[in-house]
């Protein structure tokens, strides 16, 4: 999902345009010869390399001073990265100094700023979240306020990106804001002093009954590790739990480290977690746990979906390998791939997809084949034919070829469009803005329930929309339906059959938002309850009614079946 960015600074990029066109010859010449150290060699393939670096730069040394219009360098260089880097693997991302600090985030979870996220509505940058706790929720920013200024320079009409560089910075030092608060007359200036933001990676813990604990595992982070330790020690000694579960849904993974040492709480010292293969032979390693475990006997489901990735998958593969947890949810995304982060000149990084990682029973979770494109540049799930059979340590058989598949499989829940754009369009956002300016407060978490009357303010707002607008999947496939009908001679006799059902998959917001009132009532609920009580609250809402957790907790109380699971017969 991340972005790649633009190969040199602006001054730098400057200074070529005033260099003469000789210097630059003789200068890319040396470079060539100098740092690829190949043109000496016989060897096919450092020709290759050398002959299309310099074909590279004589392209664009001839767009600089021929072609019609003024070219913008870093533009132009910054697309051929993006190509260069797309036609490879989505997490191969090059990123400049400018945004190293991108990069420091991923893996440590740590920036200096203020502790909010932004969004943009319209021409406003918008608070979407204050983080509980953190400088701006301290300060007393609210979702929904509008950035007028920040350090007197105008944001109105700029860009989110523009704003989030200038919310952050050193520790300690102060930012002043000039906000339009919704349902409040005139601007609110604010001085906020910034410090150092970590955003945890147990956003959540507790007990779902009097045995059974919860750790929700959002993010592999640096030292995530100890985070959920200590929570396992508070849930184990204080809460007297007896059951874990560990929910790892949506967790997109992060450092491989990390992944280690948390499988490594549930599994002997000295063991196989873990096992990387790449090109660079001498890179090829196997990680063992490295400690005494924190817990071998006590019961543990993970919880998985689609959205869990890379160290979520390591985590949930060798303790399943080692038959040490059932697995719940759905197959994971299938991410095996080893990023590797490498120091290029101008204090840039590349972050470079290295080698594929094998968890213990030899599996590699890899689900797409980046290396093999189809004609059109797509890329392709590992086949069927392909996918091969291995082993736990107790007999079970497991398979590669496509992430995680859970010992307990459960459905996903499937929204409408109607759902889906209420979504992107930050409808459910717009509307708890709106409501929340005569409202200071609504039940707590666990005793709330929306009511008729707040959906069918809901429902109103959403209908008076004029730029409201999805589309039914339904009708597009009818549509198909028709256009083969057609060719095969079927519509004609059919046709007022395909006119009524036509008519009646049409969006319709009114009737829609009555049909499917369930699924929009939970989004609305979880917008509601986030605005009134951050996302702690939203947490312990959606577990009320969470049917992953309800087959955990079903499972745990059938000793026999949790016992069944885990063994080979």
């Amino acid at each position: 999902m991340y972005k790649n960015y633009v190969i040199k600074k602006n001054i730098i990029m400057k200074k070529i345009k005033i260099i003469s066109k000789s210097t630059i010859v003789v200068a890319v010449g040396l470079l060539l010869l100098v740092v690829t150290g190949f043109v000496s060699s016989p060897d096919a393939r450092n020709f290759e390399i050398v002959k299309n670096l310099d074909i590279f730069y004589s392209l664009f040394r001839e767009l600089n001073s021929y072609y019609v219009d003024d070219i913008e360098p870093e533009k132009l260089i910054h697309t051929g990265i993006e190509a260069m880097l797309e036609s490879l693997d989505p997490y191969t991302n090059f990123f400049p100094e400018s945004d190293v600090d991108d990069l420091r985030f991923m893996t440590t979870g740590e920036y200096a700023g203020i502790g909010a996220i932004i969004t943009k509505r319209g021409k406003y940058v918008v608070i979407s979240e204050p983080y509980e706790g953190f400088p701006a929720h301290e300060a007393g920013l609210r979702a929904g306020d509008r950035i007028i200024e920040i350090n007197g320079e105008n944001m109105i009409g700029g860009e989110s990106t523009l704003a989030s560089e200038k919310l952050k910075g050193p520790a300690q030092t102060q930012v002043k804001l000039k906000i339009e608060r919704p349902g409040t007359k005139g601007n609110i200036d604010l001085t906020i002093t910034r410090r150092l933001i970590h955003i945890s990676s147990v956003p959540y813990y507790g007990m779902l009954d009097k045995e059974t604990g919860i750790i929700i595992f959002s993010n592999f982070t640096v030292d995530c590790t100890q985070e959920v330790e200590n929570a396992f020690n508070d849930l184990k000694n204080n809460h007297n739990m007896k059951n874990l579960v560990l929910d790892m849904r949506g967790n997109p993974g992060g450092v491989m480290d990390e992944a280690i040492k948390v499988a490594n709480l549930f599994l002997p010292r000295g063991i196989e977690i873990v096992s990387t293969k790449g090109k660079v032979s001498q890179w090829d390693k196997t990680y063992r746990s490295p400690k005494d475990p924190l817990d071998l006997e006590m019961p543990i489901i993970v919880l998985i979906s689609r959205g869990s990735a890379s160290s979520s998958e390591i985590v949930a593969g060798a303790l399943q390998d080692y038959d040490r947890a059932v697995i719940i949810g759905q197959r994971s995304f299938g991410k095996g791939l080893v990023q590797t982060p490498r120091n290029l000149a101008y204090n840039a990084k590349l972050k470079i997809t290295t080698a594929k990682y094998y968890i213990p029973s030899g599996r590699c979770i890899q689900a797409v084949d980046y290396s093999h494109r189809n004609e059109d540049g797509s890329v392709g799930y590992i086949p069927d034919s392909l996918i091969n059979e291995f082993q736990t340590k107790g007999g079970r058989p497991v398979f590669d070829g496509g992430g995680i598949t859970p010992d307990i499989d459960t459905p996903v829940d499937n929204y409408p469009n109607l759902v889906f754009a209420l979504v992107f369009q930050q409808t459910f956002f717009d509307f708890v803005t709106e409501y929340a300016i005569n409202q200071q407060s609504i039940p707590t978490p666990d005793k709330f329930i929306l009511s008729d009357d707040v959906y069918q303010q809901f429902k109103e707002y959403v209908v008076g929309l004029p730029d409201f607008k999805y589309q039914s999947e339904s009708k597009e496939q009818l549509k198909k339906l028709t256009d083969m009908a057609k060719k095969e001679g079927y519509y004609d006799k059919l046709q007022e059959s395909f006119e009524i059902l036509e008519s009646g998959l049409k969006p319709n917001v009114e009737r829609d938002m009555d049909i499917f009132k369930t699924e929009v009532s939970e989004l609305l609920s979880i917008e509601l309850i986030k605005r009134y009580y951050y996302q702690k609250g939203a947490i312990l809402f959606s577990l009320k009614d969470d049917k992953e957790v309800d087959f955990a907790l079903e499972t745990f109380a059938d000793k026999e079946k949790y016992r069944k699971i885990l063994i080979s017969e």
